[in-house]
């Protein structure tokens, strides 16, 4: 981690919307490409590892985890067009983004709406509960019964949260529009509409190749793509100097500049990651197609070092699991061991 908090906040302090909205204009073109080097790869290497599957199980699961890189790409793609950043217009936006929800099995318009209240709440004491990662504070959880602290700490255990947590997820709670069940019928249209068509897809390719093969191929695919894509979402804002705070302190520009990491991958995991690592800025200003953030960066060095983390350092964040108030940090259960437990 580099760059203090106080030179952060002094940074969220500078007009830096308007720095940033000459970045904001996509690229029909670019957009175009970046679809196609991301989707017609996919579709080879989905088709690639049920050919290799009449070779060796172990050859087919290992090009089904790289097909699993490429969706989660093509994931963050639509994530792109949910903001309205991918394309100009927001019929291309939209329709593309629905159309990826089948492959990524999320139902693009509640996955929009859920997100965009992610963006306006994020590190909001006041506000937690929607498009985040449930996080307590000490306090909150020093006063659970006993039976709650297990739930949490099961919930916040690795194994649930990478793996069972995804599936669950992506294969199961994606089906019905939570949070907005009473929002009105276009969110049941989007879930029940991805849900069809994602239910004929997989019939087809199951008419096709045979229940076993499918899932012997789809499965790996899409349960690598969530639960990278969940790590992802957990490292930009599960970090030790994070931001949280109760609406009178909270700010949009804290919670972009400070709650938000830069994730700083090598150079291809950057580009399978569509440099969403680049989460501070893509916060601060979420209208920036992907493919742009990286210019950002080196237009603006000063931006490169605030919260960042590195691939080696982002595994220290798995122990924290609770919000100290007091000490404006997240911290491991291990911190709790002075604090009386009542």
């Amino acid at each position: 981690m580099q760059t203090s908090a106080s030179e952060t906040t002094e940074l969220s302090k500078r007009d830096w919307l308007k720095t940033l909205a000459k970045y904001r204009a996509p690229s029909h073109k670019r957009s175009l490409f970046e679809l196609g080097v991301t989707g017609l790869p996919f579709i080879a290497l989905w088709g690639a590892a049920w050919w290799a599957l009449s070779v060796s199980y172990w050859l087919a699961f290992g090009i089904s985890i790289l097909a699993g890189a490429f969706l989660l790409r093509l994931f963050l793609i639509q994530h792109d067009c949910g903001h309205g950043a991918f394309f100009r217009t927001k019929w291309a936006n939209d329709w593309v983004g629905r159309a990826l929800g089948v492959l990524t099995l999320t139902p693009y318009d509640v996955w929009a709406r859920s997100h965009t209240i992610h963006h306006g709440t994020s590190g909001n004491l006041s506000k937690r509960g929607m498009g985040d990662i449930d996080t307590l504070t000490v306090r909150e959880y020093l006063a659970l019964p006993r039976w709650r602290r297990i739930m949490y700490r099961m919930y916040r255990h690795p194994l649930v949260m990478f793996g069972i947590g995804p599936a669950y997820i992506y294969y199961i709670r994606n089906r019905l529009p939570l949070g907005f069940m009473s929002s009105g019928p276009r969110y049941w249209i989007s879930a029940m509409g991805t849900n069809i068509a994602t239910a004929v897809g997989v019939g087809v390719l199951i008419y096709l190749l045979g229940f076993a093969p499918f899932f012997l191929v789809y499965l790996p695919t899409t349960l690598l793509a969530a639960s990278i894509g969940i790590w992802l979402f957990y490292v930009q804002h599960q970090f030790e100097d994070t931001f949280w705070a109760e609406s009178n302190d909270w700010s949009l520009g804290d919670a972009a500049l400070v709650g938000s990491s830069h994730f700083d991958l090598p150079r291809g995991f950057r580009w399978l990651t569509a440099n969403i690592g680049m989460h501070h800025v893509h916060h601060f200003s979420s209208r920036i197609p992907y493919y742009r953030l990286p210019n950002v960066l080196r237009d603006h060095p000063e931006l490169a070092d605030v919260r960042r983390l590195t691939f080696m350092q982002s595994f220290a964040c798995l122990k924290l699991r609770l919000w100290d108030e007091t000490e404006q940090r997240l911290v491991p259960f291990s911190a709790l061991r002075n604090q009386k437990t009542g």
